[in-house]
């Protein structure tokens, strides 16, 4: 008798091995109300996305916004250091208890599903941003051609005042905390024009892990479990105000990423600050030129020799940042998150973010009619 366990314990194992039980078996049904979610993105908008989603985000920006470091980078290290535990614990499991070991981690899959939709996936099967803001997205070459001629001579412009000359790159003199600050600033501009995008109780932070982003490819990521946003803190500093604005946008509950380029473009041009505007306008005008020379390469050229040299040096630094941390592995992150997007419905994967262009030709477009009070075009 003194070899058996108590009673109690016997009744706790087989307890926790039922939950573990009950949690597997749940990841269908949380399959098939994604499912019915995804098809129904009236119900999304209206009670997730503008009903408990705002509560939900803004609780965890509270929680953990003040905190200047990012808990949610701890949390991912914390979480892939349990993983490599329970494998090195248990992992002779997988030969004498492999039925066990798939519940337990088909268990811990469905509560990391399961608490990610709940937190902000959902938001992946709203209704899209060009609805509430009324945007047209269809457009024609003539019309992309003239906005990337309104570009390049906005980021000219821009360019000469900021750096003295047509020679030099622009060089922000501020800090990436000071970046940080001013983002939080910008999202106070736009949303005084539009109400969609306020954002309060600000979490905005350097990523822990900016070396690894680097290396995967990334400019940044939102952490779902704890409401951040995280920024790649090794990008050129020209760039980083507009990587912040997208983050934010995710932040905000906006999933697609050409709506969250968008909608960063859309704060970093609403600010005062004319290194904002300069980051805003190159990075609108990389997309728009990219899609020119989808369609014709030869008008691609011509935009871009009217382009002043210190704006072409600053496409030059973007371009020497991420060759210098290109590895094999790159393509497949990229791989990786381009299935990730096409699950959530994102059809066109890491694609989707050059449909940025789009809503940026709507945007001109309304703007100049005078349909969007409030949002008019920047000179």
């Amino acid at each position: 008798m003194a070899g058996n366990p108590p009673a109690k314990m016997v009744t706790f194992g087989v307890m926790r091995s039922r939950i573990k039980l009950y949690l597997a078996l749940s990841l269908p049904l949380q399959w098939l109300l994604i499912s019915w979610a995804a098809a129904n993105p009236a119900w999304v908008e209206q009670w997730y996305s503008r009903g408990a989603y705002p509560y939900i985000s803004g609780f965890f920006r509270s929680l953990y916004g003040w905190v200047p470091f990012s808990v949610g980078d701890l949390l991912y290290f914390a979480l892939g250091l349990l993983a490599l535990g329970y494998l090195a614990r248990y992992g002779y499991r997988v030969r004498t208890h492999f039925w066990a070991f798939v519940r337990d981690v088909l268990a811990a899959l469905a509560v990391l599903h399961g608490t990610f939709y709940l937190l902000w996936g959902l938001n992946y099967f709203r209704q899209p941003l060009s609805a509430p803001l009324e945007l047209e997205e269809a457009y024609t070459e003539q019309e992309l051609l003239a906005l990337t001629g309104e570009l390049v001579t906005e980021a000219n412009s821009l360019q000469a005042a900021l750096a003295g000359d047509t020679i030099s790159p622009v060089q922000p003199p501020y800090s990436r905390l000071e970046i940080l600050e001013k983002t939080k600033a910008a999202y106070h501009y736009l949303s005084e024009r539009h109400s969609l995008f306020r954002y309060e109780r600000p979490s905005l932070k350097p990523s822990l892990f900016s070396g690894l982003l680097s290396y995967m490819g990334y400019g940044g990521y939102l952490n779902p479990f704890t409401g951040e946003a995280q920024v790649n803190a090794k990008l050129p500093l020209f760039r980083y105000p507009a990587v912040c604005g997208h983050e934010v946008g995710h932040q905000l509950g906006y999933s697609a990423e050409n709506e969250t380029n968008f909608i960063g473009y859309l704060a970093t041009q609403e600010h005062p600050d004319p290194y904002f505007r300069y980051s805003a306008a190159t990075f609108a005008l990389s997309y728009c030129l990219a899609e020119v020379n989808r369609r014709d390469s030869l008008a691609r050229k011509q935009l871009t020799r009217q382009l002043h040299p210190g704006v072409m040096a600053n496409y030059a630094e973007v371009q020497a940042f991420w060759e210098q941390y290109q590895n094999p592995m790159e393509p497949v992150f990229k791989a990786l998150f381009n299935q990730y997007l096409e699950v959530n419905r994102q059809k066109d994967g890491i694609a989707s973010y050059n449909r940025i262009v789009s809503l940026l030709v709507a945007y001109r477009r309304e703007a100049r009619a005078a349909t969007l009070p409030g949002m008019p075009e920047k000179p």
